[in-house]
């Protein structure tokens, strides 16, 4: 069995670009030891170390909408509904983590267990 290294997802509320078009499904790729090294020298991540988590994430995801990988920068992310980026940061840390989206969870009615991908959260 491969390795699984891309996850989609569905942003909650989703990137508005310039034009006003609304980009909400994506791909984000597993990390790897320098996604998570080279931001460190950033000197945006040395003035504000919150910025860190910025630049990962402009690192990993690599679609979202019609936006491809090269126009995925920095000031997208920063851009983003901080709902969005609570969902990327999760995700993020969930598919590194765990390797996977899928969690099990029980059903508050009638107490059945299953497992729900978190990555169908925002559709």
């Amino acid at each position: 069995m491969a390795l699984q290294t891309e996850f989609e997802f569905n942003l909650p509320k989703g990137y508005v670009d310039s034009e006003g078009k609304l980009h909400r499904k994506g791909i984000m790729r597993l990390a790897n030891a320098k996604d998570e090294i080279a931001p460190l020298t950033d000197y945006r991540v040395q003035k504000n170390r919150a910025y860190l988590v910025i630049i990962l994430l402009s690192r990993v995801v690599k679609k979202l909408g019609e936006l491809k990988e090269e126009d995925l920068t920095s000031e997208v992310v920063e851009n983003l509904f901080s709902s969005d980026l609570s969902y990327l940061q999760d995700f993020y840390r969930r598919i590194n983590e765990d390797g996977s989206t899928q969690v099990k969870t029980t059903c508050p009615h009638c107490g059945g267990e299953f497992d729900f991908d978190l990555g169908t959260l925002g559709e």
